[in-house]
């Protein structure tokens, strides 16, 4: 049985590539040679011009957020622009809330 393919991207090169996923195995970038960094199945890649996108990804992959399905559909809420970014993690700074738990929060209090 085929193992379904998951999400990599490459954040230099602005670009995601779907393959079967390997604990094991480290992928590269056919582009630049640099690692590629898992993301999950429910990944949904943002053109490559759309750098404030990119950039808003960039964050939540640096702070350890992924977009994995869970049983019930996507992987949540997720922020989809940096003003969206920078209120979460104000909030985080003034709560002492962890910045990968206030990035996937929906509401901010």
């Amino acid at each position: 049985m085929a193992h379904a393919k998951t999400s990599y991207v490459c954040l230099p090169c602005r670009a995601a590539y779907k393959q079967p996923h390997d604990r094991d195995r480290q992928r590269i970038c056919p582009r630049c040679a640099q690692p590629l960094v898992h993301v999950g199945s429910a990944f949904a890649t943002p053109r490559r011009r759309d750098t404030e996108a990119w950039r808003t990804l960039a964050v939540l992959l640096h702070a350890g957020v992924r977009f994995h399905k869970s049983c019930c559909g996507g992987p949540g809420y997720r922020p989809r622009t940096l003003s969206e970014v920078r209120e979460r993690m104000a909030y985080a700074r003034r709560s002492g809330e962890p910045f990968a738990t206030a990035l996937v929060r929906r509401e901010v209090p």
